[in-house]
């Protein structure tokens, strides 16, 4: 029997008439899938970040279904999704990829999707769609807060090599901004703060930090989402920015939105992208990191317009 298959496939609670819940699994996890909207329409698949799961893209979602048939799921050990075992190892691009061709198969077999990445999201977006082995399966590509881990170690190697005052400046303000990204691979700490006082306080101080309004986000899985999440950053960091990629090219048209008050990742990161990705478009707006949340109207248009164009 073949292990991404599709095991149920219901109504969705919490989502709008219509939403439809399934479940695929793949390497041995099971992912909560959400659908909305017509599947004969262009599929457009949203994926979230840390500390996060499929319903930061709520309202977003809400504003492309007329127009797309649209999914959202869970990654791996996040929300409705199970954790892989051990967690170790079982966070790795090459298995996050494996996730997301399994609900591509599973959501739209005969079509190439358009991917939608926001934080963590975009940054497996970028590998989904820099690997021979989703040729054929992305049409194109948003990325909003999140960068590619190859180039990310190119632009580190290069200013290293070369450290101009400008140089010098781009690192210390990146590694400023990275600070959260060293606690992360602290054994067992970050699990114990998430499981205690940061995930019981983490909504509250989001809301002050990002101006978001108290609407039910985050969801109650966040304590356990953000436990499970640290092995994002643990099972592929340090690995992708000792030895980045040579052949990190996008295959796909890819938009970039840019926030320009982010207070984690900094404009010039993206600088000379046009290297990697020949078929990009940039978008920047005056946000901070959650833009999903901020400017879903904004955020909407320009996938409406980019899937469109595509």
């Amino acid at each position: 029997m073949d292990e991404r298959e599709q095991v149920t496939k219901e109504r969705a609670e919490g989502w709008p008439d219509g939403a439809r819940e399934r479940r695929v699994r793949t390497g041995g996890v099971e992912l909560c899938v959400v659908e909305l909207g017509d599947p004969e329409r262009p599929t457009v698949v949203l994926v979230h970040g840390y500390p996060d799961s499929k319903e930061v893209w709520s309202e977003v979602a809400r504003r492309l279904v007329d127009r797309f048939h649209v999914v959202l799921y869970d990654v791996r050990g996040h929300g409705g999704s199970t954790a892989p075992r051990p967690l170790r190892g079982g966070f790795t691009l090459e298995k996050l990829t494996d996730d997301f061709l399994a609900v591509a198969d599973a959501v739209s077999p005969g079509r190439p999707v358009h991917l939608v990445g926001h934080d963590w999201g975009s940054v497996q977006g970028w590998e989904f769609v820099t690997v021979g082995r989703t040729e054929g399966r992305v049409a194109s590509f948003t990325s909003v807060s999140g960068p590619c881990l190859d180039h990310f170690g190119h632009w580190l190697r290069h200013r290293v090599r070369r450290p101009t005052p400008r140089a010098a400046a781009q690192l210390l303000g990146q590694g400023a901004r990275s600070w959260y990204i060293y606690l992360l691979h602290t054994p067992v700490l970050p699990e114990l703060a998430w499981r205690g006082p940061l995930g019981r306080r983490w909504p509250a101080m989001l809301r002050r930090a990002e101006r978001l309004p108290a609407d039910g986000y985050p969801t109650p899985s966040l304590s356990r989402d953000a436990s499970h999440g640290t092995w994002l950053y643990r099972d592929n960091f340090r690995a992708r920015l000792a030895r980045p990629r040579e052949d990190a090219y996008a295959h796909v048209p890819v938009q970039l939105v840019t926030p320009l008050e982010d207070a984690f990742l900094s404009e010039e990161l993206y600088d000379g992208l046009e290297s990697w990705a020949p078929r990009l478009i940039r978008r920047t707006l005056p946000a901070k990191h959650w833009v999903p949340r901020t400017h879903p109207d904004q955020l909407a248009t320009w996938i409406t317009e980019f899937v469109t164009a595509v």
